[in-house]
C-alpha cells in the first residue's frame, strides 16, 4: 500500500510544476464571451476568487476517492473527478485528479483534454492505453503510440491528444491520474461526433467518415454513455 500510495503522490506532483509565460493565460472553460456592458453578469477565466477572511480547511478538502465508481454501463468505466468544481480549494492552482475503474475489458472510450495533460498511474489490474498523435504531413498517417501498464507503472497523454485506455484483463482495474489544469475538461470523440444536440448533418459525416449515410443514421440514434 505504501508503494502505491508513494507512487500516486509522484504522479500527482508531475503535473503540479509548471513555467511561467508573458502572455494570456490558458482559457478555464470553452469559451467566455466578452461584454460591454459593465453592469452584465459574467464569469472570469476561472472562478471568482472566495475573501480570504471566511476560507476555511475544508475548501481545500474532499473525500469519496476510496470509493469506487459504478462500471455497469455500456462501456464499462466510470471516472470519478475532483476539480474546480467540486474542490474549490483548486481554484487558480492549475491541477486536478481523477479515479477511473474499469469492468473486466471495460474502456475509457477514445477522447481528449483540450486544457490538460494527464499522467496516470495504475493501482489495480492491467490496462491496454494509448495516444494518437495530431495530424502529420500530407499522405502520412496519425501515429499511435501504445503501452501495456501493471500496478505501479506511469504513463503519461499529452494535453489534447485523442487516448484511451482498455481493461485487458479478466478482473477490474484500478487508476489514478493527475491533469494540469484545474478544469481539464473532456470531449469523448463517438458522443461530440455522433451523439451532438443537435445531430451533425449526417451528409457531413458520411463524407467525413467514407460511409453510407444509413451507418451515420444508425451511429446517431444510439445512446451514447458519458462515463464521466
Amino acid at each position: 500500500m505504501a508503494l502505491k500510495s508513494f507512487v500516486l503522490i509522484i504522479a500527482i506532483l508531475a503535473v503540479v510544476t509548471s513555467i511561467s509565460h508573458a502572455s494570456d493565460p490558458s482559457p478555464l472553460q470553452d469559451f467566455c464571451v466578452a461584454v460591454n456592458d459593465s453592469m452584465t453578469t459574467v464569469f472570469v477565466n476561472g472562478k471568482v476568487c472566495k475573501d480570504p477572511r471566511v476560507v476555511t480547511a475544508d475548501d481545500f478538502f474532499k473525500s469519496g476517492l476510496n470509493v469506487a465508481g459504478n462500471t455497469s454501463n455500456n462501456v464499462g468505466s466510470a471516472v470519478t473527478a475532483v476539480n474546480v468544481n467540486n474542490l474549490p480549494g483548486l481554484n487558480t492552482l492549475g491541477i486536478s485528479l481523477v479515479r477511473i475503474d474499469y469492468a473486466p475489458y471495460g474502456l475509457n472510450p477514445p477522447h481528449t483534454h483540450p486544457r490538460g495533460t494527464e499522467v496516470l498511474t495504475v493501482l489495480e489490474g492491467t490496462l491496454y492505453v494509448g495516444f494518437v498523435l495530431s495530424n502529420p504531413g500530407p499522405n502520412m498517417k496519425n501515429k499511435l503510440f501504445t503501452k501495456i501498464l501493471h500496478p505501479g507503472d506511469v504513463f503519461v497523454f499529452p494535453i489534447g491528444l485523442i487516448h484511451f485506455q482498455f481493461n485487458v484483463g479478466k478482473t477490474k482495474a484500478v487508476a489514478f491520474a493527475g491533469l494540469s489544469s484545474q478544469n481539464p475538461g473532456v470531449i469523448t470523440i463517438a458522443n461530440a461526433v455522433f451523439g451532438s444536440d443537435p445531430p451533425i448533418n449526417d451528409d457531413i459525416l458520411a463524407k467525413a467518415f467514407q460511409v453510407d449515410k444509413k451507418v451515420v443514421d444508425y451511429l446517431q440514434s444510439q445512446f451514447w454513455w458519458d462515463n464521466n
